[in-house]
């Protein structure tokens, strides 16, 4: 009996030594092609899937999937790890999987959480087969562009101050650029146009741009252009007017079947041909310096003025146009609208408006084939010649139709046409939420990243909602919730979205992330202007530019962003760019940011891993088995000196590593001085001055 338990406690001993032994931090995989080749396979390919530990730390590791069990043998030692393989052939449906590591009497898991001592199935990793985004857009860096707010180009073309009514007011024609936008602003119209952008192309070239991102440029009636009024065409506002002339509305006149001025410009196919040129000569442009273009989408709902409802009477009586659903029960476009009342005509107001507005009727696709054909026609009209535009943003994508069995029908027939069209398209939708309902490969690519990047951003430097509605001082600095939140979220991307994520900090929904910075909760209609530039903090900017730049996805700028443009949420996001009164320094940082995120292709595929946290400190590594990348965040107030343990990133331990220092900021600027840290055993000692970031870089001579 003594030798019994003598037997059982030598046994617990040896449990408890394994444990203690065991290096869990080294345990790695994940979906990038350094440990999964190749990322995007079709059903009966081959796949290697790879599992890294350390150097004779575990007894065997097993791929599990299902019932089937693979186990995996050590194909590679390099720098202190044993790398694991096997081959899988891919299956017709989403091959899921996790990790299973033996060491003496104990098992963990590993999975995409990762270490773990139970299973959790929502936690495997998934492949998906024949799921392919566009190589081009993986890590690309995107520019999106306000077009009115951005640069006016052509004067000739700029909407006049009564043109006509939109909103219950006559439209207004901003003189000073640099005047904050009304909290009512919908109608202030400033100038900008496809020849400002055109102007401006040298600039984006020189910022390090590859891929322009423009919000709606159809013809619209407001100036965020979210209620199209003819898909077909940009707005001559934005292109050319060849044919222009006729009256301005009387100040007291709000009919725009008497706006003759609009009705010429926006009706006269001369105009509206000459824009559609013009933007194919801007494409083309793009193109040849290297650069590619996103069109924004906007499909779940039209606006009142479009030429299929034609409730202003835009459209009524012209030449060349068919009656609008609004002004006749015998419109060729009646179905394209859901009207409840059967006996209200002419004009017809009883139709269903998205969020019940008025404005902006929803698109009524369960009721017209047509309508539907219609839409799919225009995707693929503007990825094809002579347009070749890159690929489309879809606006409130998950909205669109009225079940969601209709609303996956309809992508899925939406991505037959734009990639049959023009396969290497990208396909990118806004989404709130958990979005791998979509995700599956055959609806779109990926998503606006604001779950698995802006929010956590936002929540851990500033402590302040999208929004500036509200702070929070228990997830300011919470590197714990900002961690978790990242590895939750991520996960519903899988690798293929991820990488082609639109990673933005502020965009033209959202306050401006530098006026987070001063963490004042505000929006326009209560507040000035002047409090959005209050107080804000350039260090914690350049902190939240460096994580941008480094994380997996498409780093995205929103124009001006890159100026020490501010901003409450809509419309004060949609001020002007300040040109000739940009913040030196902060462009600055932008261009040396935007130059190490494409000089090392680690950060567009790289693994991620974290490798240090604490109250207002990160540390993480994107890394392959040869390259290193590691960023290190201090948004205390005051500095800090800390041991970092960085080997986890694939850094050896088996000797000693220079590490070159790449950039650093804080409160006291930017420093790019030459400068190298020695890792001991995979260790530095950093000192992290306040308000810091220093991104470090080391690469094997193999």
């Amino acid at each position: 009996m003594d030798r019994e338990k003598e037997d059982i406690t030598k046994k617990m001993q040896y449990i408890l030594n394994m444990r203690a032994v065991l290096n869990k931090n080294a345990l790695f995989s994940d979906g990038t092609k350094y440990y999964r080749n190749p990322t995007e396979p079709e059903p009966g390919e081959k796949v290697k899937i790879s599992f890294r530990t350390q150097k004779n730390n575990v007894d065997s590791v097993y791929l599990v999937s299902g019932d089937k069990r693979y186990k995996m043998k050590v194909y590679k030692t390099q720098k202190g790890f044993d790398y694991y393989g096997t081959r899988i052939t891919m299956p017709a449906q989403v091959f899921r999987y996790y990790f299973e590591i033996h060491y003496g009497w104990i098992t963990c898991y590993y999975n995409d959480h990762g270490v773990s001592t139970e299973i959790h199935e929502r936690e495997n990793f998934e492949i998906y087969p024949g799921y392919h985004t566009p190589e081009w857009a993986k890590g690309a860096v995107m520019y999106q562009i306000f077009v009115d707010r951005f640069c006016n180009g052509d004067q000739d073309n700029d909407v006049e101050s009564g043109e006509y009514s939109y909103i219950g007011a006559h439209t207004e024609r901003v003189a000073d650029w640099s005047k904050t936008p009304a909290a009512m602003g919908v109608r202030e119209f400033y100038g900008g146009d496809l020849k400002g952008i055109m102007d401006k192309l040298d600039y984006l070239e020189d910022l390090g741009v590859e891929v322009l991102y423009l919000n709606p440029v159809f013809v619209s009636p407001s100036n965020h252009k979210y209620d199209c009024q003819d898909y077909d065409y940009v707005d001559p506002h934005y292109g050319r007017i060849l044919n222009d002339g006729g009256g301005l509305l009387n100040e007291n006149d709000h009919d725009n079947s008497h706006a003759q001025k609009y009705i010429r410009r926006v009706t006269d196919k001369k105009n509206l041909e000459a824009g559609n040129e013009y933007f194919a000569e801007l494409v083309e442009e793009l193109h040849k310096r290297g650069m590619k273009i996103i069109l924004d989408g906007v499909f779940n709902h039209c606006g009142s003025f479009n030429k299929w409802m034609d409730r202003e009477r835009i459209y009524e009586g012209q030449e060349g146009y068919a009656p609008g659903a609004y002004v006749s029960a015998d419109s060729p476009y009646r179905s394209f609208f859901d009207f409840r009342d059967e006996n209200g005509w002419p004009y017809n107001t009883s139709y269903d408006g998205w969020w019940t507005h008025d404005t902006l009727p929803k698109l009524n696709y369960e009721g017209s084939r047509q309508l539907y054909d219609y839409i799919l026609e225009v995707a693929r009209k503007w990825v094809s010649p002579p347009y070749n535009v890159d690929g489309w943003r879809l606006d409130v994508a998950a909205d669109l139709g009225h079940t969601n069995e209709f609303n996956h029908k309809f992508w899925k027939d939406f991505r037959k046409a734009v990639k049959e069209a023009n396969p290497e398209a990208l396909i990118l939708a806004e989404h709130y939420g958990n979005p791998e309902g979509w995700l599956q490969g055959d609806e779109w690519d990926s998503v606006m990243n604001y779950d698995a990047f802006m929010e956590p951003v936002t929540w851990f430097l500033t402590g302040m909602e999208k929004h500036s509605n509200e702070y929070r001082e228990d997830l300011y600095g919470n590197s714990d919730a900002f961690i978790n939140a990242m590895k939750n979220h991520m996960r519903s991307l899988h690798m293929s979205a991820l990488h082609t994520a639109m990673n933005e900090l502020s965009n033209h929904d959202h306050s401006r992330f530098l006026t987070r910075t001063n963490r004042t909760v505000g929006r326009i209609s209560y507040m000035s202007p002047q409090e959005a530039e209050r107080n804000v903090d350039y260090a914690v900017m350049r902190e939240a530019i460096a994580i941008q730049m480094t994380w997996p996805g498409a780093p995205t700028v929103y124009y001006g962003d890159e100026a020490g443009v501010c901003g409450f949420t809509d419309p004060d996001n949609r001020r002007t760019y300040p040109w000739g009164r940009e913040n030196k320094e902060l462009l600055l940082f932008y261009k040396k940011m935007i130059a190490i995120h494409k000089k090392y292709k680690i950060l567009r595929t790289g693994s991620l891993k974290f490798l240090w946290n604490d109250y207002q400190g990160l540390c993480y590594g994107r890394f392959s088995h040869t390259e290193q990348i590691i960023v290190v965040i201090n948004n205390l107030e005051e500095g800090r000196e800390t041991l970092l343990e960085i080997w986890g990133a694939g850094i050896t331990r088996l000797e000693e590593s220079v590490l070159t220092v790449l950039i650093r900021s804080s409160r006291d600027g930017i420093t790019e001085k030459e400068e190298t840290i020695t890792a001991k055993a995979g260790a530095v000692r950093l000192y992290m001055p306040p308000k810091s970031v220093t991104i470090l870089y080391h690469k094997d001579i193999l």
